[in-house]
């Protein structure tokens, strides 16, 4: 007895023993911490080099006419779409639904771009239907933009008659102006000029040098050398138009670019309207405690940080805040946003119309997704935007 007692107290760890496990259990969760938050903020500013092709392609049929998928939030969704598979290499147009069940859906197959699509297995959905101003029919141009970083190309889609009135489209986070199309139609209708514009750090314009997003911080430079141009080119009138990050990009150039005397008007589809909103928005559907989210944030505007992120130069997201920078907005806005975006909260959509119901005109979308309300409710989004011109940019 007396040995075991002896045998069970040595078992028992030291103070010392104690507090240095806890240190080092405290140290390994500190780097963690900060490993994946570190990982987030890069990820925020980082332009990817893929996408993930998350729906399952089962079947399509012998005459082309037909595609069956999985049954996945996108694959039942109503509308019309662009979608790629092949790692991206490849693009379809699908469109309605013709049956489902519980596990598969079978869409219209509108037509193939480009790609082999019966070879594919998987593929993603996307706003971007078209992939150029030639699948319109309309005339068009490519120009070249004089930014700072070197010459961005463009889209140039003129009006049936000459104009003055201008359009600058400007497309989202992590895709490219092809995005915009769907844009030109009702602009062109309306006898608008379509300047469709790259930026910085895409696929086909020129990098920053730190290759890095600046979420319209930085992009907006390039949007004014786009008003610059159609300036050169006879616009007076000009509109900017921003899908998602491309909405905070021309809310920069609203109020900071130096040729922003000839906006008239702003259209946003899906816009981030505060940059903060939407990071705790992404980091709550990943599951990331408040803790990593806030630092994460925090990273993305400290000089310091620039080493660790790959930043040139920390990001103001207060000057993004267009909530709390509401009165700072003095031109008429077009705001279209869906409630269940899943991407980008509607929340400082609403929160920014609220404030200035003044000079916005809130058109609120559902189930549509984030920006696919074109391809969601074609009709609905086309008069919203004709209407607007008609009545406040006459």
């Amino acid at each position: 007895m007396a040995d075991s007692r002896r045998h069970a107290v040595k078992a028992i760890p030291s103070a010392p023993a104690i507090l240095a496990t806890i240190a080092a259990v405290a140290a390994v969760t500190a780097i963690t911490v900060a490993a994946v938050t570190l990982q987030v903020a890069r990820s925020v500013v980082t332009p990817p080099k893929r996408r993930p092709e998350d729906t399952r392609i089962l079947a399509v049929d012998g005459a082309g006419e037909t595609i069956t998928l999985i049954a996945t939030a996108d694959a039942r969704l109503p509308g019309e779409y662009g979608f790629f598979f092949g790692e991206g290499s490849g693009h379809a147009r699908v469109g309605g639904i013709v049956a489902q069940t519980q596990h598969t859906v079978i869409r219209r197959l509108l037509g193939v771009d480009r790609g082999v699509l019966t070879r594919a297995r998987r593929g993603r959905f996307s706003g971007w239907f078209y992939t150029g101003p030639a699948d319109l029919g309309f005339p068009f141009e490519n120009v070249e933009i004089a930014t700072e970083l070197g010459p961005a190309p463009a889209w140039l889609v003129p009006p049936e008659e000459p104009s003055t009135r201008w359009v600058i489209e400007v497309h989202g986070r992590a895709v490219r102006r092809e995005e915009t199309v769907r844009a030109v139609p009702v602009f062109r209708a309306a006898g608008y000029c379509s300047l469709l514009i790259s930026y910085r750090n895409d696929e086909d314009a020129p990098a920053s040098l730190d290759g890095r997003y600046g979420l319209g911080d930085t992009e907006w430079h390039d949007v004014d050398a786009a008003i610059r141009y159609a300036v050169e080119h006879g616009a007076t009138d000009i509109v900017l138009m921003g899908w998602s990050m491309g909405g905070a990009t021309v809310l920069q150039a609203a109020t900071r670019a130096e040729f922003a005397g000839v906006v008239r008007g702003i259209v946003l589809d899906s816009p981030v309207i505060d940059w903060v909103t939407a990071l705790r928005f992404h980091g709550k559907r990943l599951g990331l405690p408040n803790l990593i989210c806030s630092a994460a944030i925090a990273l993305l505007s400290m000089k310091w940080a620039g080493s660790l992120t790959g930043q040139r130069a920390p990001i103001d997201l207060a000057q993004l805040d267009f909530v709390r920078r509401s009165a700072d907005l003095q031109l008429p806005i077009l705001l279209m946003h869906s409630d269940d975006d899943g991407f980008i909260p509607a929340t400082a959509s609403l929160a920014l119309s609220a404030a200035r119901p003044d000079i916005v005109t809130y058109v609120k979308f559902t189930v549509a997704g984030h920006t696919k309300l074109w391809n969601y409710d074609r009709e609905r989004w086309n008069d919203a935007i004709s209407c607007w011109l008609a009545t406040e940019l006459a």
